[in-house]
């Protein structure tokens, strides 16, 4: 399995797609009821396969992530060739860019001293979709990616 098995209630909101995955092995209903009672295990690798294909169509289309914590933003724009990083680092410890109270003072004093800003961009391995996985896999949220859009703007004035 190259990514992670979709949860039971990812695979749940999947069901048609799941059968419709199947109809394409050409296994049945009363096949798979028959499969998940007799071999499990290939119950359980058809799973993977499935999770793994609804991945690769979900990263294929990510264009942004963002990964907040208390004190530290970054976000993530996934150009073609390359993932692009802007880093904010808020050094005001009564702040915490989680709560909506941290996250107003941020939006007033984004330019104080109290804030510092990092650029970078970084070319993907040879398999960009596993690079954005891992992002996910570290804490990253798919977005629409306004944040980033915004500060790039910003930035770039």
């Amino acid at each position: 399995m190259k990514y992670t098995r979709l949860t039971k209630q990812q695979l749940e909101e999947l069901q048609q797609e799941f059968i419709n995955f199947l109809a394409t092995q050409s296994i049945t209903g009363e096949e798979w009821e028959e499969i998940k009672k007799n071999r499990p295990q290939v119950a359980e690798d058809e799973i993977d396969v499935f999770s793994d294909l609804v991945w690769e169509g979900v990263l294929n289309k990510v264009e942004y992530l963002e990964n907040i914590s208390d004190k530290q933003m970054h976000l993530f724009h996934l150009a073609e060739k390359e993932m692009k990083l802007i880093s904010v680092k808020v050094m005001n410890p009564a702040i915490d860019l989680n709560t909506t109270v941290g996250f107003s003072w941020f939006k007033k004093n984004w330019q104080s001293d109290f804030v510092e800003y990092l650029t970078a961009s970084k070319v993907y391995t040879e398999d960009k979709n596993l690079d954005k996985f891992k992002l996910i896999q570290q804490g990253a949220s798919i977005t629409k990616g306004e944040l980033y859009q915004w500060f790039e703007k910003v930035i770039e004035a």
